[in-house]
This record gives structure tokens, C-alpha cells and sequence, in this order.
């Protein structure tokens, strides 16, 4: 008797490969890409999956824009679009720095890049200049942050059977601020997620900053981050969040403050008004692939 051979299945499945960049600013990290058209909320899922995936804090998708000189979209781990990213702005901006250095034969001259964001446009500066010959991998970038808002101060929020006092203020995105004195005893994923899902800042919810303050110009911060589900190395928008209350607060003496997260130390700087406010700190390139997708 004759037997037939199992039927073989071929699938003709069509993969693109997707450039990409993997950068860092001050322990949080991203994977850049240009806009390719595709499903940036799936591509992030991915994309941001450690030990699976490239792994990283966010998702920055680079498009053209008409009122700035590009537009960056930040996506979340979890696939929800951010309006900002302090952190990203700046690796966003060293981006910007590399293409004009790859497009000119000489020095870099415009040092000044605006980014439009759904939080308006960030205007980013590069603190330092590389000649072409030097290829630009890390650099110091400062950005003008949104202009803050709906600032509220001691909120009583009740979490289990304790009461917390918690501050609030928008800079491009919703940030929490607590004040405590000792930050390693504080249960970072357990207490920041109550929080950012606590009824109170539904139905966006809040970005969790436990702070410390060490002196009038220092202060140490660890961060729950909204869309990233847990703690971060560092958050740009969270570490200015937090100078501006403790300056509100009269917790910092100066309109300057060292910010230690996780990472680095980042500069927060403001006028006394609270106009101007400016985040300072490193950023850099990591490496540059293909993901096949």
C-alpha cells in the first residue's frame, strides 16, 4: 500500500525590517525610529519587551512637521501614546544633531533644534559642538520644558489605612510628587501604581515621584512612570515636576537644583517665575540595527 506524504504548508510571509537607534538619557532608554506608516502602538509592545524584544523605557517616532523642525511621538511599553518625554526630547535632539553633522562638511552651527510634541513645541539646545569628523554619540542637551500648570499642593490621598499627602503639576504630562525621608524603604512598584491609578487623577492618571531632599540645591528621586507600569532609572518631565513644587514649597532655596535619579544627575533651571524651565543632562547613542518585524 502506498502512502501519501504529509502535506507540507508554505507560508509566504512578507517581513520589513525597520531601522532603528537605541538611545539613552540618564538611565532611560528608547528606540528611536523614523515614521514608517505602521502600528506604532503594536511596534512599541515589541520593540519595548525586554530579554524579547530590543527593550526599552519608550518607543520615539520621528516625523516631519510643519511648525518645528521635526515631530516626535513618544509611545509607552504598554502601547499608550505619551504627550512628552523630557528624556526622549533630548535623545530626539542628539538625533536631529547627528543627521545635520552626516548632511554638512562642516561644523554643526545651528545648535538650536525645536521638536513640536502633542504637548507643544520643545525647543532643545546642544550644549556642545562636534565637528563632522568626530561622530556625535553622547552629548550634553538642554531643552525648554512646557510651561507648568494646575499646580496643587498637599492633596490628602488615602491609600489603604494611611492618608498621603501628595502634590501635583502638569509639564506636558500629570506628575505626583511625594516628599519623604528615607527613599529605600519606599515600596516603589506597590505604592506608585495605587497612586497612578487612584481615583483622584482618573481618567489620565499620574506619573508617581518619591523625593528626597538633601540639601537647598539637592534632591534624590525615584520614579513610577505612567504607560511604563513601573519604576525608571530616571524621568526628565518627573525630575523638573519635582524642582518646580520643592521650589514652590520653599524646599530648595535656588531656581537651580541637582535632580539624583537612578541614572544620573540631571540640572533642573527656572526663573523665579517659573518661566523658562530647563532640564540639562546627558544623552547618547548606543547603538544603530535592523528589526525584522
Amino acid at each position: 500500500m502506498e502512502v501519501e506524504p504529509p502535506s507540507v504548508l508554505i507560508y509566504n510571509i512578507k517581513m520589513q525590517k525597520i531601522d532603528f537607534i537605541k538611545m539613552v538619557a540618564s538611565g532611560n532608554d528608547f528606540v528611536l525610529i523614523d515614521a514608517v506608516g505602521l502600528n506604532y502602538k503594536k511596534i512599541a509592545k515589541e520593540f519595548c519587551k525586554r530579554r524579547f524584544g530590543i527593550g526599552a523605557d519608550g518607543l520615539l517616532v520621528i516625523e516631519p512637521s510643519q511648525k518645528a523642525d521635526f515631530r516626535m511621538r513618544i509611545f509607552n511599553p504598554d502601547g499608550s501614546e505619551a504627550e512628552m518625554c523630557g528624556n526622549g526630547a533630548r535623545c530626539a535632539a542628539l538625533h536631529a544633531a547627528q543627521r545635520r553633522l552626516q548632511a554638512t562638511s562642516s561644523k554643526l552651527q545651528a545648535k538650536k533644534i525645536e521638536i513640536e510634541t502633542k504637548a507643544g513645541i520643545i525647543e532643545a539646545e546642544i550644549k556642545k559642538v562636534t565637528s563632522h569628523q568626530s561622530p556625535v554619540t553622547s552629548q550634553k542637551i538642554k531643552v525648554k520644558m512646557p510651561q507648568p500648570k494646575n499646580f496643587k499642593a498637599d492633596i490628602p490621598l488615602k491609600i489603604g489605612n494611611k492618608t498621603i499627602l501628595v502634590n501635583f503639576v502638569e509639564v506636558g504630562v500629570p506628575h505626583s510628587v511625594i516628599f519623604v525621608e528615607n527613599l529605600e524603604k519606599i515600596d516603589v512598584q506597590n505604592l506608585g501604581k495605587e497612586i497612578r491609578c487612584h481615583q483622584k487623577f482618573q481618567p489620565q492618571g499620574t506619573n508617581v515621584n518619591f523625593v528626597k531632599v538633601v540639601d537647598k540645591n539637592n534632591f534624590q528621586i525615584r520614579t513610577y512612570e505612567r504607560g511604563v507600569e513601573k519604576e525608571t532609572l530616571s524621568c526628565g518631565t518627573g525630575s523638573t515636576a519635582s524642582a518646580i513644587i520643592a521650589y514652590r514649597k520653599s524646599l530648595i532655596a535656588e531656581n537651580e537644583v541637582n535632580v539624583h535619579t537612578q541614572g544620573e544627575v540631571l540640572k533642573v533651571y527656572f526663573e523665579k517665575q517659573l518661566k523658562n524651565v530647563y532640564l540639562e543632562g546627558e544623552a547618547k547613542i548606543v547603538y544603530e540595527g535592523k528589526y525584522e518585524i
